[in-house]
């Protein structure tokens, strides 16, 4: 009598705006088998970045209609503004990925990496989440097509967010290289002496921002 052998299932991990001055941290995760991962390269999946909006928008339903599970955790502000003051964003960061990697339960991950030392990273990860097996990279995003898919599903999850403010806010792309986003928040806070709850107080443009005494 033959057994069945087990079929690998194999995660990647990458987050969405973390350099934004506004909105959440979107943190997503993808598996599926092993035997599979070349049908993601033949949807085109790669790297969000390099994909126009619309592009991104029609690779996320393919992508989960493809895998075998999904999952996207979203970090408030509020959560970030907390994690910053302590020092301990890539902590944060780690924490949600741990919680995103035990939710969908895989062999082996693949993470991004935002710590300049991408082993730590990986070993801490491990550590949050009972000591799965982590491979933690800079640019796995455009390294493995994994993690180009978990780009995707984040990037896309992040933008219809910040849709979401645009409905009642003018406020650009999100991004302190958008003067229309740091002119967005300066005039907000000039017309109410208070920040929308969706601003990231603890970055550097807002609490420039703040120490102007601009009233």
């Amino acid at each position: 009598m033959c057994s069945k052998i087990k079929s690998v299932q194999i995660c990647g991990v990458d987050d969405a705006g973390r350099g934004s001055m506004l909105g959440p941290l979107v943190i997503a995760g993808i598996s599926l088998k092993k035997s599979n991962i070349s049908k993601l390269s033949l949807l085109g999946v790669k790297d969000s970045k390099q994909l126009s909006p619309k592009s991104r928008e029609n690779l996320y339903k393919k992508i989960i209609t493809l895998v075998d599970d999904y999952y996207v955790a979203k970090i408030s502000p509020k959560l970030i503004d907390a994690s910053v003051d302590k020092h301990n964003l890539n902590h944060l960061e780690a924490k949600y990925m741990a919680k995103v990697i035990l939710k969908l339960n895989p062999d082996t991950s693949y993470v991004d990496s935002c710590d300049v030392n991408p082993k730590r990273f990986g070993k801490e990860i491990s550590k949050l989440s009972n000591n799965k097996k982590i491979q933690s990279y800079h640019h796995a995003d455009s390294r493995f097509v994994v993690v180009s898919a978990a780009s995707i599903i984040a990037k896309v999850t992040r933008d219809r967010e910040i849709e979401k403010l645009r409905k009642n806010y003018d406020l650009g792309s999100g991004y302190p290289s958008d003067s229309k986003t740091v002119d967005f928040v300066k005039s907000y806070y000039i017309a109410n002496h208070v920040f929308p709850i969706f601003v990231r107080k603890s970055w550097k443009p807002t609490q420039k921002i703040l120490n102007a005494k601009l009233f």
